[in-house]
């Protein structure tokens, strides 16, 4: 294909445009000038400072030592995932272009952006600081779990700047039409709310291959690939998250891309696409995640 290269670069922007406009936790993504590529392909660098305390001050003796390091802590992707698609051969390369990007930012709208939403919820719930398992039905249930929330994290002296409450809408509705002054107050306290669809929004899910599943003589049919709810899996009514608790990076790949000529099994265009990561809680602030899981 003429001027490949051009054209990997011109799909790879288009994804990371419609990945940015359609997720819910494109938030929480890390600054890419605070991370460095590893050693290995599958690796980041991510930076880890280390400081001791405050000391007695000595009249006679002055300031005691201390000492402080930055370290480059390696982290190794924990998303990897991937489809191959077929275009048709066409009259010319633009065309098939143009069906590609229209499939493509289908894709990534539909199946990969919810995907890695639903992900990445569940990744975090499962290493929430404090996870509490209720059933909320009323407005003022709910205000009342989220004020519960806010005052662990306060106890944990998590910065309440910058805090991000992630609700479903059918619990956010619930707090809208109590149309008071508590429960505004309350909702303005979040540097932002953010709708999520339960459908998206579960304490664990399982990820499909892909791929037909044959263990002994039984077969699963895990094809049609995206992802399903655990069968542990909880329904979640609202997490609240300090951007500054987790550690989530995304890059979006067309790494190859196949001509008609080329094409060994069929008259088509073959394009190539992943999506790889991570998603985590730092250990050291997992305090800045609280999970309320519905008790379904």
């Amino acid at each position: 294909m003429p001027n490949n290269f051009a054209l990997i670069s011109k799909y790879v922007a288009l994804l990371d445009e419609v990945y940015k406009k359609y997720s819910l936790t494109g938030d929480l993504e890390a600054d890419p000038s605070t991370v460095r590529q590893g050693n290995n392909a599958n690796e980041i660098l991510v930076p880890k400072m280390n400081m001791d305390g405050l000391a007695d001050y000595d009249r006679t003796t002055g300031y005691a030592d201390g000492s402080a390091s930055l370290e480059w802590e390696t982290k190794v992707y924990n998303y990897d995932r991937g489809r191959r698609f077929t275009v048709d051969a066409m009259d010319d390369e633009e065309t098939a272009g143009l069906a590609f990007g229209k499939l493509s930012s289908e894709f990534i709208r539909t199946k990969v952006v919810p995907e890695l939403d639903a992900w990445r919820f569940a990744t975090y719930a499962g290493k929430s600081g404090t996870s509490k398992s209720e059933a909320l039905s009323t407005g003022e249930n709910v205000c009342a779990a989220i004020t519960t929330a806010n005052n662990a994290l306060d106890e944990a002296e998590v910065d309440d700047e910058g805090r991000i409450l992630y609700i479903t809408p059918t619990l956010h509705n619930a707090i809208i039409a109590l149309d008071s002054y508590k429960s505004k107050e309350m909702l303005e306290g979040f540097s932002k709310i953010v709708k999520v669809p339960q459908t998206r929004f579960y304490s664990a899910i399982s990820l499909l291959s892909g791929r037909v599943i044959t263990e002994g003589d039984t077969s699963t049919d895990e094809t049609i690939g995206g992802y399903t709810k655990a069968a542990t899996g909880k329904n979640l009514n609202f997490m609240i998250i300090q951007p500054r608790a987790v550690l989530q990076y995304t890059k979006h790949a067309v790494n190859k891309i196949i001509t008609p000529e080329a094409n060994q099994s069929s008259d088509a265009w073959m394009f190539f696409y992943r999506a790889y990561g991570i998603s985590e809680a730092y250990d050291s602030k997992v305090k800045g995640i609280y999970a309320s899981v519905s008790t379904t």
